[in-house]
């Protein structure tokens, strides 16, 4: 029996995605509810997952492509056998009791990982069944991984505690040095990071980024406010003379000086008055 794997449905927000990983090949062994492909969007990852035992019979939408949703993505036979490869460890005996002391090995299709967390695993090549899992249900969360990477660097030897060793070491690839002499790499922006870059393009394109400066010499205020302060705080019951005082008064005397235009109602009519108390009248039909 044939099923179509749909991408999930996304949000209203969300107009499409784009499939970010295939964890899973065609032909390859699959069991129910093991993560097939990762949909990313402009906000969050979505996992998609096998409906069934069997294997994934054709890929319809690889890697990179953008899907609508409910688009389908591939086809998959439920009940199909498929060619699981064989685990490396299990080929190999092992050599000492360390692997006692590890604990065992589970599998990473039975651990629980988030996108994020399954992300930086594959990433720096780690072993998910050394991470201690403190999401929900044993899940590895991001700052899991993080954690185990801060513990490994703080217990790697230092050079001068590792021992010497005659073999010399392996020539670094060969990295592009750009025109400023420091090497550069170019990676394809994920459709988070995009969308990130483009709300701040027109954040700054939109938004009023204007500052104004206006010196006013402070100086007779605070010479007035040092004359009077102690008065002041000793007739208002402790209360401070602080310098939003002079501000009001500024303002009122600037207001007395150039009166704001207002208007009133008489009757039917809006009476305007300018600066000259001129009463205008005008009539609302």
């Amino acid at each position: 029996m044939t099923i179509e794997i749909k991408a999930p449905t996304f949000p209203e927000s969300v107009a499409d995605g784009v499939v970010a990983t295939w964890h899973k090949k065609p032909g390859e062994a699959v069991s129910r509810d093991e993560l097939l492909v990762d949909i990313e969007t402009d906000k969050v990852v979505l996992e998609v997952v096998a409906p069934a035992d069997g294997a994934l019979e054709k890929v319809l939408k690889e890697e990179g492509d953008t899907v609508l949703s409910e688009e389908v993505l591939a086809v998959f036979a439920e009940g199909a056998g498929g060619t699981a490869p064989a685990p490396e460890k299990a080929a190999e005996a092992p050599a000492s009791g360390a692997d006692e002391e590890d604990g065992s090995a589970e599998d990473e299709g039975e651990l629980l990982l988030s996108p994020s967390a399954r992300k930086m695993i594959q990433e720096n090549n780690l072993d998910p069944a050394r991470i201690k899992g403190t999401g929900k249900g044993g899940r590895i969360t991001k700052e899991d991984v993080v954690n185990h990477l801060d513990n490994a660097k703080a217990n790697a030897p230092t050079p001068a505690d590792s021992p010497k060793s005659e073999t010399p070491a392996p020539a670094m690839p060969a990295i592009d040095v750009g025109s400023g002499g420091r090497p550069e790499k170019r990676v394809a922006m994920t459709r988070l990071r995009a969308s990130i870059a483009r709300r701040l393009v027109a954040a700054q394109q939109n938004a009023a980024m204007l500052t104004t400066f206006n010196e006013v010499n402070m100086k007779p205020i605070m010479d007035l406010r040092k004359q009077y302060k102690d008065m002041f705080e000793k007739k208002h019951d402790g209360i401070r003379l602080g310098f939003m005082s002079f501000f009001v008064k500024a303002a009122c005397e600037a207001l007395k000086r150039f009166p704001a235009v207002n208007a009133s109602i008489d009757g039917n009519d809006i009476v305007y008055h300018g600066y000259q108390d001129v009463g205008v009248a005008v009539s609302s039909d």
